[in-house]
């Protein structure tokens, strides 16, 4: 596995006590966008088409230490946008771990050379590098030449100054098993601490929306990967092998939007990470506001062929606390690549998908303005 023995515990004290005091709801990872600006352009993601007033934003240092005092999440991960574009992200970094979290900061790795000496080795530090595939299948997926090289040598400078360093792997419908199976023998070889590999979510502004996994391939394609791993055991994944086992088709989880709350310069996105239907202030109000039950596979067509681990690995985690010896069966055997599949949840009945995002940009760009109009009163007023 590739989560320290410590990390684990920590965590799981976590669960037992959310658990044992009854609590129905209650946040993992608290997922930070503190920025949405980003140097490159990958074809999967979309999230750089906003208008420049808004890519321009940033969460200030207090905004993201607020972030995690309202939630109490035990780790953070920092994605974007490129979160080394955010001048504090040092700082920001460093006031997580002062707080006992455990911090994982998610970069393509461009800019990771230059911005490296701002960090120090920490045990709850990990650097997160994002590869989805070998050479060819990275670069195409991030519509540039080179960055494959850039992160890989990126990922041997981190690890020889000590730090912890994991990739995050994102496969679309495109992807070979056997292709897959080698490169996670080649990046482990490098030296990694961990793996976190998803299926890509059809986010709705990507600009390639033809190569999104739906669930019956992203089942087919995880078997076949795994087949190739020893059910996932030769790799250092981060996630459970209880998640591993839903990618697999062998579990028929329902998501828990709320085990990874997504804070962004927008706010709190209801209902998670993926899914932008709206944001709010506090997470208190996200909790507290958000129709849960209206989200979804079987509830809403946005849902219905998501398998990414920001919606699921919260579920798994709670099933690894609720049923341990089956757990531990999986992870001692490994997953199960062959034979009969759980029966999905039922599709039929969901509610057709709403496309609010335009309103979103209006009224943060209204916001935008509203702010500079004031600023200039307030100059012409002291003048």
């Amino acid at each position: 596995m590739g989560i320290p023995l410590s990390q684990a515990a920590r965590i799981g004290g976590y669960i037992a006590r959310k658990e044992l005091t009854g609590t129905k709801r209650y946040p993992l990872v608290l997922m930070l966008e503190p920025l949405f600006r980003c140097n490159l352009a990958c074809k999967g993601c979309g999230k750089i088409d906003y208008p420049d007033p808004i890519l321009n934003q940033r969460l200030s240092y207090e905004q993201c230490m607020d972030a995690i005092d309202e939630c109490g999440a035990p780790v953070v991960s920092i994605a974007g946008g490129e979160p080394l574009l955010h001048k504090e992200m040092p700082r920001i970094v460093k006031g997580y771990l002062d707080k006992g979290k455990f911090v994982i900061l998610c970069t393509n790795a461009l800019l990771l050379r230059k911005k490296i000496d701002d960090y120090e080795p920490h045990p709850g530090f990990n650097w997160s590098i994002h590869l989805d595939g070998d050479k060819a299948m990275h670069d195409q997926s991030v519509s540039l030449e080179g960055v494959f090289e850039t992160a890989t040598d990126a990922i041997r400078l981190a690890k020889s100054k000590g730090f912890r360093v994991a990739i995050n792997c994102t496969l679309f419908n495109d992807a070979d098993p056997e292709r897959v199976a080698k490169f996670f023998d080649e990046v482990t070889a490098l030296g990694l601490d961990g793996i976190t590999v998803s299926p890509g979510y059809a986010y709705e502004r990507a600009p390639d929306q033809e190569h999104f996994l739906n669930r019956t391939r992203t089942k087919e394609l995880f078997r076949g990967i795994l087949a190739r791993g020893k059910g996932g055991k030769a790799w250092p994944f981060t996630q459970s092998f209880n998640f591993l086992d839903f990618l697999a088709g062998n579990q028929a989880y329902e998501c828990t939007p709320w085990g990874n709350p997504t804070r962004t310069v927008f706010g709190w996105q209801k209902p998670c990470y993926l899914v932008g239907e709206g944001y709010v202030s506090s997470f208190k109000e996200l909790m507290e506001t958000t129709e849960w039950d209206q989200y979804g596979v079987g509830n809403y067509e946005k849902c219905a062929d998501c398998m990414v681990h920001c919606g699921f690995e919260a579920t798994a985690v709670k099933d690894s606390f609720r049923h341990p010896i089956r757990s531990a069966a999986t992870f001692l055997k490994g997953v199960r690549t062959s034979g009969p599949m759980a029966k999905d949840i039922d599709i039929s009945n969901q509610r057709p998908a709403k496309q609010v995002f335009s309103k979103h940009v209006e009224t943060t760009m209204q916001r935008i303005a509203a702010e500079k109009t004031a600023g200039k009163a307030a100059e012409n007023a002291e003048a």
